[in-house]
């Protein structure tokens, strides 16, 4: 993607003539050089007339039938000497039928459809619609020129940069603030430092500046990621110059109900709200007049002051800003707001910050599961798809369909063509788990197809299509069938011939030797003992079409479906199916080592031992209760990992495995990215943010395990100590421990762990997370209870006289507070001075 492509790169539009069918009557500002009777079909879909309006989805430059050759060039000189591999552009198409009497057929057709390079395609709905209002009023070629301008005139060059870690923490996130940092706007440009030692934002001009938002940032972060050494350096010797002036200088008591951290917010008060002062950062201060007020309210107190992080040395805005503060103007940091102005309108547009490149549109995983969770699954029984025989829960199915490489389509009869695009787009999302796990079903995907080029999509190995033209169903050229009208899956008659089953090695016993295991003691779904139902340990699979209607899987889709029930929202549903992708790979880690001796997808799986002085080691992979319970877990799902291990999804993510926070993986669209960008599993090791242990593996133990050793849980905290230093460590943490898994709270369990050193090196860790405004929204989310436990003890080592390690260098902490109790008779717990 070149440098000067722009937000958009072609307008075109449709119309349905009685005599000559559907027609492309413009192309602005050039033709694409592509098939116009394929473009024409695909914005004017099967039954279009039956809508008074239908929005479509289609991608070019997808597979060489629908690669476009215009005229002029949308490739820059920096693409030289590169392969020649366009970028996939998106097509968000609007049709619309007005009825008329005065015309034969007594309706008239037509379709405007905007090819961008930008995933988020749902952002030009508004102005698109507009758009099209125009063009029935007057049709002409400006109407297409009008809204090419007002899209490429979208402002996008002040969008804050996030990296993969934060953008998972802020999909995960429901508060409106998070990393509300990025959002204020620097007050001397030319020295301003992002949060995180990265530079400010070069004002460009949107309108001719990058390919994509996404290549944008890519371009804006180069020279930011070359300074953010010196930032770092120069930042942590002002810090620790401010931390000893604050040492030698705020030698005072906090004011009663109230004390500070030397950094950033503790407390909140029991509305949610934070009590918050502004102060020149390093510098603590109390604040007895909020205190008094807040107590007043019978609420909690706050206890903070400005940070003094290496984070940034501007002050850190108010966490609770952002619908109040002016000089942010957002109310949702998970969205860059901005405008385009379309003949007088200013147009609201929300882009999400948050989506991964193989998320396009507002896709609905909840729609989907409320469909065909109730679905009936007719055909024969596959090892690849029913993983649990004929009781294999139909979104499961429709899974294992997904990452094992089967042509799937959707089919919608007398549905709109927008409806089926969304299931597609839903699906794509299901198997790749939300765009953060697996990639390559976009390149795979066709939102909407028709006749026009059935043999050529057709063509295309693991197709995900959506139809609306019943006629698919008797073609027999697909694997699985999904009904969204008549509520069925179809597992087409054929897939035995079309997808033999591969072998397995279900029948050789493990021969590793391993040096111990855990059980897994957590709820079933999410990364824990999967499928190990008490009493049942001792039935092995005879054949790979064993059913149970307690298996693991079903059990977890039982779980998502209540918590639909019970309203919880899309964020969750979402979340959840994340973890499950990624219990599945981890799954697919075991079963590797087991049959193949050795893994390339995932840590090798070991327990803690113990050893003398420095020589224990931790904990990494996915272990079970013996080698026979793991073996017969990972041969349980052998026939589906086998035929994802044969897919090219299975190459690639041995690839990608090396992006993790690289800025650079925000642009991968393709399935040929940069070769430079990638990397094997093994060296993603050495080129995180947080290095040289299994982290996933060490926050599930503490997050489950009914029973740990003293020695592991001390060489658990102090490597998260060691490791977690800057902010890009901070962030990789935080990404990891997601709200809807309690946050920080099995991370908090050390400050109350029966040995002392344990409980310090929790204080040490979350003294670190407290050095930047996300981590500050991590330690609130905790409860008062666990809270007020680490400030407690971080005064408690101030006045043992113990520094509380600071990533900055040493701080001041106020003495500490003590208990007292009012004669209330709730019994509630205030703080005040000794």
């Amino acid at each position: 993607m070149g440098v000067n492509t722009q937000h958009c790169s072609f307008v075109l539009l449709a119309e349905f003539d009685i005599d000559r069918g559907a027609q492309l009557t413009y192309q602005f500002p050039q033709p694409l050089g592509t098939d116009e009777g394929l473009l024409a079909n695909l914005m004017l879909p099967d039954g279009a007339e039956k809508h008074l309006e239908d929005w479509t989805i289609f991608f070019l430059n997808q597979t060489p039938f629908n690669m476009i050759a215009p005229v002029l060039a949308l490739e820059t000189p920096d693409s030289v000497g590169k392969e020649n591999k366009s970028e996939l552009l998106y097509v968000l198409n609007l049709v619309r039928t007005k009825h008329d009497k005065a015309v034969r057929r007594g309706a008239v057709v037509k379709a405007m459809a905007i090819c961008t390079p930008h995933p988020f395609i749902q952002i030009f709905k508004p102005v698109l619609l507009l758009a099209l209002d125009d063009y029935f009023s007057s049709p002409s070629q400006d109407c297409l020129a009008r809204l090419f301008d007002a899209i490429n005139s979208m402002d996008l060059s002040a969008a804050p940069i996030l990296t993969r870690a934060e953008k998972i923490i802020m999909r995960n996130s429901e508060r409106k603030d998070v990393f509300i940092e990025k959002f204020t706007p620097p007050r001397t440009p030319l020295s301003f430092q992002h949060p995180g030692g990265r530079g400010g934002h070069r004002q460009t001009n949107s309108t001719g500046s990058h390919a994509s938002f996404e290549e944008g940032i890519m371009m804006r972060t180069k020279d930011s990621l070359e300074g953010r050494g010196r930032a770092s350096s120069d930042t942590s010797v002002r810090t620790r110059s401010a931390s000893r002036h604050n040492g030698n200088g705020s030698q005072h008591s906090p004011s009663e109900n109230s004390f500070s951290l030397g950094g950033s917010a503790v407390w909140v008060s029991d509305d949610g709200g934070l009590v918050e002062n502004a102060a020149p950062p390093g510098v603590a201060s109390s604040y007895g007049s909020q205190a008094s007020s807040a107590a007043a309210k019978g609420g909690r107190m706050s206890t903070d002051a400005s940070s003094s992080s290496s984070h940034g040395q501007h002050t850190r805005p108010p966490l609770t800003a952002g619908i109040l503060d002016p000089r942010l103007g957002t109310k949702d940091t998970h969205y860059y707001h901005t405008t385009i102005a379309y003949k007088g309108h200013q147009l609201p547009i929300k882009m999400p910050l948050f989506t991964f490149p193989q998320e396009v549109g507002d896709y609905s995983l909840i729609q989907l599961i409320q469909t065909f969770s109730i679905a009936t699954i007719t055909g024969p029984l596959h090892p690849h798809l029913h993983s649990n025989g004929s009781l294999t829960h139909p979104i499961i199915l429709l899974f294992n369909a997904l990452v094992t490489g089967k042509r799937i389509i959707f089919l919608g009869h007398n549905r709109p063509a927008g409806q089926v695009s969304s299931y597609v787009l839903s699906a794509c999302a299901l198997g790749s788990g939300c765009g953060i796990i697996l990639r390559g079903f976009i390149e795979r995907a066709f939102p909407y197809a028709n006749l026009t080029n059935r043999e050529e999509w057709e063509s295309v190995p693991a197709y995900i299509a959506g139809v609306t033209n019943p006629i698919f169903e008797s073609s027999g050229s697909w694997d699985l069938l999904c009904d969204v009208g008549g509520g069925r899956i179809v597992v087409s008659k054929d897939i035995h011939s079309s997808h033999p089953p591969s072998g397995t090695h279900g029948g050789l016993p493990s021969t590793l030797t391993r040096n111990g295991t855990l059980k897994t003691e957590s709820s079933i779904g999410s990364e824990d003992d999967l499928g190990r139902i008490p009493g049942r340990e001792k039935e092995a699979s005879k054949s790979d079409f064993t059913a149970k209607a307690d298996n693991a899987d079903n059990v977890f889709i039982e779980d998502i479906i209540t918590a639909i029930n019970f309203h919880f929202g899309e964020t969750l549903v979402q979340a959840r199916f994340v973890e499950y992708v990624w219990r599945f790979i981890r799954l697919a880690s075991r079963y590797e080592e087991d049959t193949l001796g050795t893994t390339t997808v995932g840590f090798p799986g070991a327990s803690f031992s113990e050893g003398p002085g420095d020589s224990s080691q931790l904990g990494s992979g996915k272990v079970f209760l013996d080698d026979a319970a793991g073996s017969r877990e990972a041969m349980a799902n052998a026939s589906r990992i086998e035929g994802w291990r044969r897919t090219g999804m299975y190459r690639m993510f041995q690839e990608v495995m090396g992006l993790c926070n690289t800025p650079d993986a925000i642009t991968l669209n393709g399935l040929d990215p940069p070769n430079p960008v990638f990397q094997d599993f093994k060296r993603s090791c050495a080129t995180n943010a947080i290095r040289g242990f299994d982290i996933n593996y060490q926050l599930w133990r503490l997050r489950n395990a009914k029973y740990m050793q003293d020695a592991e849980v001390e060489l658990i905290m102090r490597t998260l100590v060691d490791a977690v230093q800057t902010y890009d460590q901070v962030v990789e943490l935080l990404s990891l421990t997601p709200p809807h898994n309690g946050g920080l709270l099995p991370l908090s369990f050390g400050l109350f762990h029966q040995q002392q050193v344990v409980r310090d090196l929790t204080v040490d860790l979350f003294t670190q997370l407290r050095m930047y405004p996300v981590g500050v929204q991590f330690l609130q989310a905790l409860n008062h209870f666990q809270r007020y436990a680490y400030v407690r003890q971080a005064h408690a080592r101030e006045s043992r006289g113990v520094g509380v390690r600071d990533a900055s260098g040493p701080g001041f902490l106020a003495p500490p507070p003590t208990f007292s109790r009012t004669s209330s008779h709730r019994g509630d717990l205030n703080l005040s001075t000794g």
